[in-house]
């Protein structure tokens, strides 16, 4: 990647981005044409992908430069339709790769099914029955799959929980089976397998099995970005980098111990995550999901960053979150947008992805807080808002950069506003 063809690019025409990115060694002569050509799902499948298709509703896919994770550099593609996310990636990402960027671990990928029994009539009886029968209880799961197996996956654990009743809910007895679903993302094996060895846990129990499913809080399948910004690189106009440092770690405090900062300090952390998730093709809800779960583990929502001082006065930020993407599978493999995403991103494997995810999320997160705790979060943020305005008040393209100009000195940037100056403009 030669990364000096990125100069301003940010002020590049659409054209002028791809043939910077082909020159840089990210794109292929086919992605370039790939990219012109603006492509759509054709009919045939977009039907095959959702029922009652009536058409396609398009959002904006751009691309995050800077990001350096684990000493590898990464041209990283996003998704989302909220002005500032892309520009606050990469301006995020600048800063803290001329740091050394983002170093990253992540836990062996397993996914969690679950399997729900209600009616057991002898709770400890049933309990021993299924650790005593375990390994026939995996091997029933992986015969329900066994191409999972093949490739070096499938079932290799479990844990029985009992869940108490109360007043809405009667006792529960709880099968959860650990499963090593390689590449894929595994909903449909685990669901397979967890259907499978349903009606022997029946027999084992004595039990009613009321579902076979996964569970989306992958707490088997953790992703962690860590970095470490020295002071000299936080420095503000009018504010030192010790200055901004303090701010951004009490910042992080004020969501660690406020559950409504806590929602919105995490949002913007998912702004990122979700622009990745969703360019590569993969369930956002269900990563949204899992790390609101995981948000909230210790019994009341929390930050999920975390930011701290270093013993030399650096700045330490870190982040946890389950991540169980896929690299292959579903709407990865047929989807001509989510296979450029992959080309764009050159990561191999889904742990690799799961390394760039996680640093995204971190590095927006920093970006948030830092303008936060500085001039405020409405500067960046509505000034590429004020595009939008100009487009909604009528702007076409030789319009919208002169408006937006105009917008961001006027007292009120608001919609009225827009309309307005887009009338003194033309009449000029």
């Amino acid at each position: 990647m030669d990364t000096s063809y990125f100069s301003k690019f940010y002020k590049k025409t659409k054209l002028e981005k791809i043939q910077a990115l082909l020159d840089a060694n990210i794109l292929t002569e086919e992605d370039k044409q790939f990219l012109t050509e603006a492509p759509l799902l054709s009919d045939e499948l977009a039907n095959s992908m959702v029922e009652n298709q009536l058409t396609q509703y398009a959002l904006p896919l751009g691309v995050a430069l800077n990001l350096m994770v684990d000493d590898k550099e990464y041209a990283v593609p996003m998704v989302t339709e909220e002005p500032s996310v892309i520009a606050a990636a990469s301006s995020a990402a600048k800063t803290i790769a001329q740091a050394g960027g983002f170093d990253t671990t992540s836990t062996k990928r397993r996914m969690i099914g679950q399997v729900a029994l209600i009616a057991v009539p002898d709770i400890t009886h049933a309990q021993k029955q299924i650790k005593l029968h375990k390994k026939d209880v995996l091997n029933k799961a992986n015969q329900a799959h066994p191409s999972i197996v093949k490739r070096g996956g499938g079932a290799d654990e479990l844990m029985v929980r009992f869940i108490e009743a109360t007043e809405k809910s009667p006792k529960f007895l709880v099968v959860h089976v650990y499963i090593d679903v390689q590449e894929a993302m595994g909903a449909n094996i685990v669901n397979t397998m967890m259907e499978a060895i349903a009606p022997y846990l029946e027999t084992l129990t004595g039990g009613k099995v009321l579902m076979g499913i996964l569970s989306n809080y992958a707490t088997e399948c953790l992703a962690t970005a860590v970095c470490r910004i020295p002071v000299d690189l936080l420095k503000r106009e009018g504010l030192s980098g010790e200055t901004v440092r303090d701010r951004l770690i009490e910042a992080a405090q004020f969501a660690y111990a406020d559950p409504y900062r806590a929602v919105t300090h995490n949002k913007g952390i998912m702004n990122g995550i979700d622009a990745v998730v969703l360019a590569s093709g993969n369930d956002w809800r269900a990563i949204e999901a899992g790390a609101h779960a995981y948000a909230a583990r210790s019994g009341q929502y929390r930050a999920l960053s975390n930011w701290e001082k270093a013993d030399n006065g650096d700045l330490l930020g870190s982040l946890t979150l389950p991540m169980p993407i896929g690299f292959v599978g579903g709407s990865i493999t047929i989807h001509p947008t989510a296979q450029f995403s992959q080309r764009l991103l050159s990561v191999k494997n889904a742990k690799e992805l799961e390394s760039v995810i996680v640093s995204v999320g971190l590095g927006q997160n920093f970006a948030a807080l830092k303008a936060l705790v500085t001039e405020g979060i409405q500067k960046g943020h509505m000034g590429l808002q004020a595009k939008s305005l100009a487009i909604s008040a009528g702007a076409t393209e030789q319009w919208i950069e002169l408006v937006a100009d105009e917008l961001k000195k006027a007292p009120h940037m608001n919609l009225e506003t827009a309309k307005t100056l887009l009338d003194k403009i033309k009449n000029k």
